[in-house]
């Protein structure tokens, strides 16, 4: 019997885990297979194999039985998920339903979650930015937050590694609060955002408007074809996994790279119930799992673990990893984890008319969405009665219009004929909040998951800072479009709730000291050297840029320390 133990435990030891398959874990898979590791992924949602898993990928409108809309019954069902741009009966299988996994709102926050293999990097808007000095000296010279332990050189290797597999197009546009990358080509705006573009130049010294920067192959490289991708073919259904592999996904990018090394082990259905910690070692050992389908506890063990499971299952994962060294969550000594949570505020739009350049319209699908307009409120000085700034995206498109007064064939033929209207502009607000310790995750004392697992409770809501750079943002906005010739200038302030925005960060923060901070500038956890944490989590502030890109950064970067370290025998000290 004990020879059957050892050779049990054999079975399901491993160089490396990782918890999570989504855009950090897919990274994560891929550079420690890469570099020899047998390595386990372990995705708590079912399997979704590229090209095999998309099954309303080519689908007509004609051929989804609601046109692609959500019935009511689906609304009431799914009243946080619904609230999502991409949660609609092309893509809704791609999503977490609200009935199926419960969590504490104690302030209104939309959690919105994708649990399969790949996460929501089947879903996700693929807007990709570094972040500058700006972002990481930030919360040092603007008083807020700890001090990031990086600066951009440490990890400016790291988003060319990350651009030049992934594919990001873009253009080299020469600003410091946005620093240019490995770009493909970039996807060109048209009459309208170009007009805008030029307004801005002209009238304002330090606004741009540039083409988005996003994770779509526009001109693919041999990296791109040996991932057995192609060319992005503009057709913006991305939410419903692209059958080219035309965007980045870790379905149709990292793991079946890691695959080809013959060094990964992938296991769906598997919920991380806790990592296990090793009191005489001084070190974690391996991780608990139960089947979400047999509800089967397993354990697996490896030398070092990476958490990817996305900032707020990360944090669950971590506080109910309970042992007597760390009673209140793994590596938990400052008291901080869960606290310090963070997130983007895109809660204002504003929308307009333009009745000029209408010699030009629109032609075919930009799947980069048009433009983006970095942060321009207290770059290089503190110029507001706020804290940080806001980014914003920008897009214009040729309105049309049908004739439906008609009956019968009259009004047949007028619906195929489409009469072209004034262009329609609009934006966004990318507002970068604040984090603060009264934003916090924590676990649930009574109430449990269909699996054991204790439910989250969410405290986390907007502040007078987020109000004042809201405002802000709504007027100069109203300016610029004005100055650039904009009528019918029409606010929206949204007033949702936090989530919406999906750009979870914080809860297990970087930093130099562990008196104040989760993990070290290499994304480890202070108190414990063997355990990583590289996805939302880990961010000690949320700049205005979208996060993704930097995930992927820190992901290698941390994999390739994580290894020379344990090559050396450090991590196991």
């Amino acid at each position: 019997m004990s020879n059957l133990n050892i050779d049990s435990i054999k079975k399901q030891t491993f160089d490396a885990i990782v918890i999570g398959s989504g855009i950090s874990g897919g990274w994560a898979a891929k550079e420690f297979t890469e570099k020899g590791l047998k390595t386990l992924v372990l995705e708590r949602g079912r399997d979704v194999r590229h090209l095999i898993d998309y099954p309303t990928t080519n689908k007509y409108p004609y051929e989804f039985e609601h046109r692609g809309e959500l019935t009511l019954a689906i609304k009431k069902e799914n009243p946080v998920a619904s609230k999502c741009y991409a949660f609609r009966e092309d893509a809704m299988h791609f999503f977490v339903k609200d009935k199926e996994h419960p969590y504490v709102q104690e302030k209104p926050f939309d959690w919105i979650r994708g649990y399969q293999v790949g996460g929501k990097s089947l879903l996700w808007a693929r807007q990709t930015q570094r972040w500058s000095d700006f972002d990481f000296e930030g919360p040092a010279r603007d008083d807020f937050a700890v001090d990031w332990p990086i600066r951009y050189a440490d990890i400016a290797p790291w988003y060319s590694y990350a651009e030049k597999f992934a594919g990001i197009s873009g253009n080299k546009d020469g600003l410091a609060e946005l620093p240019d990358g490995d770009f493909l080509p970039a996807y060109p705006l048209n009459a309208v955002e170009d007009h805008f573009r030029n307004s801005l130049n002209k009238n304002y010294g330090n606004r741009h408007v540039i083409s988005a920067r996003c994770a779509h192959l526009s001109e693919p490289k041999q990296i791109h074809f040996d991932q057995g991708r192609g060319k992005c073919q503009n057709r913006k259904l991305c939410q419903r996994g692209c059958p080219f592999g035309g965007y980045f996904s870790s379905n149709s990018s990292t793991l079946p790279w890691a695959q080809k090394t013959g060094n990964l082990t992938l296991r769906p259905f598997s919920i991380v119930e806790s990592i296990i910690y090793d009191e005489k070692l001084g070190r974690a050992s391996g991780v608990r799992v139960i089947d979400t389908n047999t509800k089967e506890v397993t354990e697996y063990f490896a030398e070092v673990i990476f958490v990817n499971a996305a900032a707020i299952n990360t944090n669950l994962v971590l506080l109910n990893s309970i042992s007597s060294r760390f009673p209140s969550g793994l590596g938990n000594d400052s008291g901080l984890l869960g606290k310090y949570f963070a997130f983007h505020n895109y809660s204002a739009r504003i929308n307009a008319e333009f009745d000029g350049l209408l010699q030009y319209t629109t032609d075919g699908k930009n799947p980069s969405d048009g433009g983006y307009i970095p942060r321009f409120r207290n770059v290089q000085k503190q110029e507001t009665d706020f804290k940080r700034g806001y980014a914003a995206g920008f897009s214009a498109y040729r309105s049309t219009d049908n004739d439906t007064t008609g009956i019968g064939a009259d009004l047949k033929s007028a619906l195929i004929r489409k009469d072209l209207g004034p262009w329609r502009v609009g934006s966004h607000m990318m507002g970068e909040t604040i984090p603060k310790e009264s934003n916090y995750l924590k676990l649930d004392t009574t109430q449990k998951d269909a699996w054991g697992m204790p439910l989250l409770r969410i405290n986390v809501d907007y502040d007078d800072n987020d109000a004042k750079m809201k405002k802000d943002y709504i007027n100069q906005m109203t300016e610029m479009f004005t100055v650039a010739g904009f009528k019918n200038i029409q606010v929206n302030d949204a007033s949702q709730s936090p989530g919406l925005d999906i750009h979870e960060m914080g809860g297990v923060r970087m930093g130099h000291d562990p008196k104040t901070s989760l993990l070290n500038k290499w994304n480890q956890l202070h108190a414990c050297k063997n355990v990583f944490v590289t996805d939302g989590a880990c961010m000690t502030s949320t700049s205005t840029q979208n996060p993704s890109l930097t995930y992927m950064a820190l992901t290698a970067r941390a994999v390739d320390y994580a290894v020379k370290q344990l090559k050396r025998g450090d991590l196991l000290v």
